[in-house]
């Protein structure tokens, strides 16, 4: 049966098509139909490769990489290599060389020292008092900020980071000049007519002491450590949103649930984080500790400040021996670290 008359084709046209439905199979009256040919869409084209040609397939494009070249990537490599070897390990090396240097005998008698061990009760005690105080502050500061609008924001906000910006011997000096013998507080201890005489006599009879104690050198540690906490945990809260504690208030929960059940499990890493940070920072400190201590031998001097003296008198295996023990908790803190980073990152994936 002969195919009808195929409007708009030439008589080339009409003869490729017939052989094609031979070899193809049975003609059909319908060649808009067929899978190899279109008429109103390759009029234009040649019969022999309109009919004919077929579609290649698509192939993914790979994206192109910039990749520099070998000598670019060793070189780099190799100077951020040496910068910390330089700067890190061979100083930190050099520590543990010198603390034993006259052998394993001489370094732990360095520890049996009272000086040395009282320097290091105070350091603890001071880090048991600072960490927790900043741990409150962070997280009620950055809940604030983070879940709250208020006037005053961008004054705490850039409170906060005040220590950043502040040397801490300065933070120091304003310690001494609130509460040292000619400051506010020790004019009022000596003043002849005081605005509460009650609280003179109390202070009076007490022997309150601030500057040269105890007391200042754990305001100083919280005032160079505060921004620690609440630094971490403010992009964290303001990255979760308040959806969840939204939910949770209309559920029927009451406030320190929807904190305890809801924001905590939350924010559990970056507060772990911020600790981590501000326990290093408060057992290293110096400066501002140096200015508030009065260096009081066995009494207002911290591990930083032993290991001053102890350098100065040229005992240099003691003055080794007590940096290396902060090095080890250092490297312990830089352990812990590195474990809650990557716990954070388990969790988010």
């Amino acid at each position: 049966m002969e195919p009808p008359a195929l409007p708009g084709l030439n008589g080339e046209q009409r003869t490729e098509y017939k052989k094609q439905k031979t070899d193809d199979g049975p003609a059909t009256t319908d060649p808009h139909s067929h899978a190899h040919f279109h008429p109103q869409l390759h009029l234009s084209a040649p019969a022999s490769t309109t009919l004919t040609k077929k579609r290649a397939p698509l192939q993914a494009v790979a994206p192109r990489v910039t990749r520099n070249p070998v000598w670019v990537r060793v070189l780099l490599t190799g100077i951020a290599l040496a910068f910390v070897a330089c700067f890190l390990v061979l100083p930190l090396a050099a520590v543990f060389a010198e603390a034993l240097r006259k052998g394993a005998g001489a370094y732990f008698r360095a520890f049996a020292d009272s000086d040395t061990r009282s320097a290091i009760r105070l350091t603890l005690l001071t880090v048991a008092i600072a960490v927790p105080a900043n741990l409150v502050f962070g997280v009620a500061a950055s809940w604030a900020i983070a879940k709250f609008q208020f006037t005053g924001k961008s004054v705490l906000i850039t409170l906060i980071d005040l220590p950043f910006a502040v040397s801490p011997v300065i933070s120091g000096l304003i310690y001494v000049l609130l509460f040292g013998a000619q400051g506010w507080l020790g004019q009022y201890q000596s003043a002849e007519h005081p605005l509460f005489p009650w609280f003179q006599q109390w202070l009076n009879q007490h022997d309150i002491q601030i500057i040269f104690a105890v007391p200042g050198i754990v305001l100083a540690t919280i005032f160079v450590t505060f921004p620690f906490v609440a630094r971490e945990l403010i992009p964290v809260m303001q990255a979760q949103g308040s959806d969840e504690e939204y939910a949770a208030l209309t559920l029927g929960a009451s406030g320190w649930q929807t904190f305890w059940r809801v924001t905590l499990p939350n924010i559990k890493w970056g507060l772990f984080y911020g600790v981590i940070l501000c326990n290093a920072r408060a057992m290293g400190e110096f400066g501002a500790v140096s200015v508030v201590s009065g260096h009081i031998r066995g009494e207002t001097n911290t591990m930083p400040l032993h290991i001053e003296i102890l350098y100065n008198e040229y005992n240099f295996v003691a003055a080794f021996a007590v940096a290396s023990l902060l090095a080890l908790l250092a490297l312990v803190t830089l352990v812990l670290k590195s474990i809650v980073e990557w716990r954070a990152q388990r969790a988010a994936s």
